[in-house]
């Protein structure tokens, strides 16, 4: 998939100072404002610079009745109409004319407009899709993801596709089935909440159950794609959701009310919402009706996934190992014998069986987050290119785009060709570049048949003063120069223009070559998860020493908990702006519970050096996968291996030591 969007306005939203952070003045009512701040062409235009294979819009146009209007079903409404028409963009205006036209006398004049986007590249399923999704019910869906579990897809099918049916089998009464009364209950169906809560994989939706007059929407329980949303304020006073910040709605990163700072933009926390519309009488004038909407924010409900996402670890302190040790052991054996890892032999330790474990977990992932569709294989078949490069890697050399690499390699068709996308602001003086080359060199080694091309994407911050400004719209609402610098290496290796050096094509003289070169890849691993979940921060050893084995699992927790707001909607939009599609092996439902499973103590052992006892169990899953220099490599940054970091400290603090003793990684950009 590609973005989302929707526009509403025309109603009052309730409830929305619980769930926003923006200090700004918020909107009373629901009075459009002339010079909103987002416009909408820009909105499209960012939508389209993901290069989507399609980009779909549609309306939907409400309108008050007297309250003592009957629907369609016999039945008393809430006010409201059923909508007019599913309108495309292109056919609005005539429909909004002939509700204006209605009086006071026919009814009242009031709308409320929804208004849906949906960008889409086409990456799975049989034929082509068109997003919004409309069924014959007239629910609509515009989805952002994808479906490695849960909701059960056809090789064949699309995932959006089979959303929309599920979705429609649901309660559509706004109790969604939970009420004392309500007569939906012993039907046989599933609520809204618990259809989402089964999904495996990254996702953002929004959907209109159209019985219900209730727009749901939301991201899944990890953030691992963007959705930001606007709360109405006095300045704009509509209620935006989007996968993308246009720079007309960011400006100057920030603006100011009565002394605070505010943005426009939020990053919706992960979870299911909804906003139920319905009529009622407004504070001003009593004798009419308007539109209300109350949003509510919805629990998850598939037990597994609530336990995961409470990130709690039975086996934590090795001092008490001794009560639990029996049934570990049994775990991890059955669990050995259930990946078929072979005849390990009396000598193989714990250790060695947690990595088996972690392994085949992860390898399981990959190959689900790399399977390509029958579109996307023929879309590759039909360019015609002898070296097709359908997926990249974000590649630094370091261990956990190793052991991607490795296991990529063990996912696909031998005759595809693997993209290493690799950033450097020192050229070939990089810590990133100089072990990108260590680690092409040993992947060749394991793998001599596949070919391997690492892509070197050179940079420097003084010829990027127009990309900076774009990508500071990209990773807002966040604006520190750490997310600056992160944001701007992972943006320009997304794109993958760069050069190859490489020593087997045969039209190079003496058997060396260099040549331009830019990655067509349309899915991105990135090893994003694997420090968070495997202490490879240097704070993870600061508070491991501080408070032991319940400090480092609590800091660990606290970095899975908050890593949607700090790090993946930003990530995800700097590398979709280029028609990439970011998946992430390490932050797989099951990746994160069999991580779970393991001891702490054989997760990270950080009372050994670094590079050594910090990532433990990834360094022994390296080994397994014959990645011996690998296994070795200390945890780098990608702002720090790339030196980004360091180039941007002497733009902006004059020093090194200037930008540290200014904290520079947290300062927020004013300009």
């Amino acid at each position: 998939m590609c973005g989302i969007a929707l526009i509403l306005s025309g109603v009052r939203i309730i409830g929305s100072e619980v769930f926003g952070e923006s200090s700004g003045a918020r909107c009373s009512d629901s009075e459009e404002v002339p010079g909103a701040v987002l416009e909408i062409d820009d909105l499209i235009d960012s939508l389209l610079r993901r290069g989507p294979d399609n980009l779909g819009s549609k309306r939907i146009f409400l309108q008050l009745k007297p309250s003592s209007f009957q629907d369609d079903y016999g039945s008393k409404g809430n006010g409201i109409c059923i909508p007019l028409e599913h309108c495309d963009v292109n056919n609005t205006t005539s429909v909004l004319k002939a509700v204006c036209a209605q009086d006071d006398a026919g009814g009242v004049k009031s709308v409320a407009d929804l208004y849906f986007l949906g960008a889409t590249l086409q990456l799975r399923g049989a034929g082509p899709i068109s997003q919004p999704l409309v069924d014959t019910c007239g629910n609509l869906l515009v989805y952002n993801g994808e479906i490695f579990g849960g909701v059960h897809v056809d090789a064949d099918s699309n995932d959006a596709e089979t959303l929309l049916h599920e979705l429609e089998r649901c309660y559509s009464c706004n109790c969604q089935g939970h009420g004392k009364n309500c007569s939906c209950s012993g039907k046989g169906e599933r609520s809204i909440p618990e259809v989402l809560s089964t999904i495996k994989g990254p996702w953002s939706l929004i959907y209109w159950q159209e019985r219900s007059k209730t727009i749901w929407f939301g991201r899944d329980a990890f953030g691992r794609r963007s959705l930001l949303v606007h709360w109405p304020t006095n300045d704009d006073s509509r209620f935006v959701l989007s996968s993308v910040s246009p720079p007309s709605s960011v400006g100057n990163i920030y603006g100011s009310v009565a002394g605070d700072t505010f943005s426009y933009w939020e990053e919706l926390p992960c979870g299911i919402y909804s906003i139920n519309l319905e009529a009622s009488k407004s504070r001003e004038h009593s004798i009419h009706e308007n539109l209300n909407g109350k949003i509510e924010k919805h629990e998850w409900t598939d037990a597994e996934l609530i336990k995961i996402i409470k990130w709690e670890r039975a086996f934590l302190d090795p001092k008490l190992v001794e009560v639990h040790l029996y049934n570990y052991q049994h775990v991890v054996k059955q669990c050995a014998l259930a990946y078929s890892v072979g005849d390990m032999g009396d000598h193989v330790n714990k250790q060695t069986e947690s990595a088996y474990k972690v392994l085949n977990v992860l390898r399981q992932s990959v190959m689900q987050h790399t399977a390509l569709s029958m579109v996307y294989q023929a879309s590759l078949r039909q360019a015609g290119e002898k070296d097709l490069a359908p997926i990249a890697i974000l590649f630094s050399g370091g261990l956990d785009s190793m052991i991607l690499a490795a296991l990529l390699d063990q996912c696909i068709d031998s005759s595809y060709t693997i993209d290493l996308l690799n950033v450097s602001f020192d050229g070939n003086l990089a810590p990133d570049r100089v072990s990108a080359w260590v680690g092409i060199r040993e992947l060749r080694r394991i793998a001599p048949l596949r070919r391997w091309r690492l892509v070197e994407i050179d940079a420097s911050l003084s010829d990027l003063a127009l990309e900076t400004k774009h990508v500071m719209s990209l990773i807002h609402p966040l604006k520190t120069y750490m997310d600056l610098n992160i944001g701007t290496a992972l943006w320009l290796a997304a794109g993958g223009d760069g050069w190859v050096d490489e020593n087997i094509n045969p039209n190079c003289r003496e058997g060396h070559c260099r040549y331009k070169y830019k990655s067509k890849a349309r899915i991105l691993l990135v090893g994003s998860g694997a420090d968070e979940q495997c202490a490879g921060y240097g704070r993870h050893r600061t508070k491991y020493r501080a408070g032991g084995w319940l400090a480092l699992h609590n800091e660990m927790r606290l970095d899975m908990q908050r890593i949607w707001k700090r790090n993946l909607g930003r990530d995800d939009r700097c590398i979709s702006d280029h028609g990439k599609e970011a998946r992430f092996p390490f932050l797989d439902e099951d990746v994160i519970r069999t991580l779970l499973e393991i001891p702490l103590w054989e997760i990270t052992n950080l009372d050994e050096p670094v590079g050594k006892g910090d990532k433990k169990i990834l360094r022994e899953v390296a080994k397994l996968l014959g990645l011996e220099s690998a296994a070795l490599l200390p945890k780098r940054a990608i702002q720090f291996g790339s030196r980004i970091a360091r180039e941007s400290n002497r733009k902006n603090f004059g020093s090194n030591r200037a930008a540290n003793q200014a904290s520079a990684g947290s300062v927020e950009i004013h300009e």
